[in-house]
């Protein structure tokens, strides 16, 4: 009874809101652009691989780890280079993405808010060392995952400032009707323009006599903000809600809007650190949260789909059996819907406390140099153990996803017993029925 209280009070008030959240226009654009940028920073994962070989000195004699440090020595500049423009210019690529999926929802042609955003974004993150015919210097560090969160506000308040302006004709001319409709709406956008780049110089101007640029002020007042994202009690937090949205049906989606900067951001400053040779600061990163958390998917249920395959019960045995495969690749769909786990009393203990519990020792391991810090992904559908082995370069992150994977089955089998014990009483019933009729 319980049980359903908390499940009548989800879908009257969290739901509506999880839906509101999902739909709202700014969030769906963060979620989508993030999406979008995937290629992106699976490519830019690569060099940073490839610059990560392991240490050697003159007693090292196997051929492979020589000739891979040899590798990254040589190349080390065009490794560098190539990251920077992918991996680590992040927050470049979010600005153009937010830009064009806000103009999609209001059906405006993205060509023009997309350009000024790129511009705004480039005056007030890059800081110009040196300008002249002899060349130009301009520092780049503040493209990578610090600069998201100007990366947000520069291309929503172009288009949001772009919008209305089109929308109130400010500063429309009236052109003749002979004039081809191309070259009207040029001049119909000639005055929003100057108003949003005048905006972005006057910024510039601002921060340059400061001697610093906006970005780099707003992380250094913020700083202590995105440290505490950085977290276990924040890490936990998260892991926990998106675990109880998808227990109640809704689509971790709804969060992706929150919980991509946070993550996608930390994974491109550990990459950036990690090309610089520093230390890596951040844990809680994409593939923390890929390879580590969700073992198997929401729920990290490869543990369940391997109890699952040698069930009593047909029908587990089967979920488990169709499921065993997608959830090594990370898809959790086939056994969330399929046992079901949604919505069901006796797996909802295990299905928070597993990922939640993955989360923490992982967080430990990682804070107290146990486990190597991530900083590159590959691919969220990569099985947990290589990717977890590839995010990091080491391989305790392997023997630390297998640990967890079967502390996660001991986790689930008390559960997993008491739900299989209900299905094989209610799969008996049927053909003890019919034996009773044919008698």
């Amino acid at each position: 009874m319980h049980f359903d209280a908390i499940t009548t009070y989800m879908e009257r008030h969290i739901t509506p809101l999880a839906a509101k959240l999902s739909k709202q226009r700014h969030l769906r654009a963060i979620r989508d652009t993030f999406m979008s940028i995937l290629p992106i920073t699976l490519f830019g994962s690569i060099p940073v691989i490839l610059a990560a070989a392991p240490p050697v000195d003159k007693h090292t004699t196997n051929g492979f780890l020589l000739a891979w440090a040899g590798f990254a020595k040589t190349n080390a500049m065009t490794l560098t280079w190539i990251s920077a423009v992918t991996l680590n210019a992040m927050s470049l690529a979010i600005c153009i993405g937010v830009a064009y999926y806000l103009c999609k929802h209001y059906n405006e042609n993205p060509l023009h808010p997309m350009l000024f955003s790129t511009i705004g974004f480039l005056m007030l993150v890059l800081d110009p060392q040196k300008l002249g015919w002899e060349g130009n210097i301009v520092d780049i560090s503040y493209w990578d995952g610090r600069g998201i969160i100007i990366a947000l506000l520069i291309s929503i308040l172009t288009v949001e400032s772009y919008h209305w302006m089109r929308q109130h004709n400010i500063g429309r001319i009236s052109m003749p009707d002979s004039v081809p409709a191309s070259l009207s709406e040029t001049f119909a956008m000639l005055i929003p323009s100057m108003v949003i780049l005048t905006g972005y110089t006057l910024l510039f101007i601002i921060f340059h006599a400061m001697n610093t640029t906006m970005v780099a002020f707003i992380y250094t007042v913020l700083a202590p903000s995105f440290k505490a994202a950085d977290s276990l009690p924040i890490a936990i937090l998260l892991i926990v809600l998106v675990h109880v949205f998808w227990f109640f049906g809704l689509h971790d989606a709804a969060l992706a809007g929150i919980l991509g900067p946070i993550r996608d951001g930390n994974l491109s400053i550990n990459a950036a650190q990690k090309m610089a040779g520093q230390p890596l600061s951040r844990i809680f990163t994409t593939p923390y949260w890929t390879y580590f958390v969700i073992i198997g998917g929401s729920g990290s249920v490869l543990a369940l789909a391997f109890l699952m395959m040698r069930s009593r019960s047909k029908q587990l045995s089967t979920v488990g059996k169709v499921g065993l495969i997608p959830s090594f690749f990370g898809i959790s769909e086939p056994l969330i819907f399929g046992t079901p786990l949604m919505l069901n009393p006796v797996f909802f203990f295990p299905f928070i406390f597993t990922s939640t519990f993955n989360g923490i020792v992982t967080y430990l391991c990682m804070q107290f140099g146990i486990v190597g810090k991530t900083f590159a992904v590959f691919s969220w559908q990569m099985p947990a153990p290589i990717g977890a082995f590839l995010s990091t370069m080491d391989w305790r992150a392997v023997v630390l996803v297998l640990i967890l994977i079967v502390l996660d089955g001991m986790m689930y089998y008390p559960f997993f017993k008491v739900y299989e014990r209900n299905l094989v009483k209610l799969e008996m019933t049927p053909d003890d029925d019919v034996k009773k009729d044919t008698k």
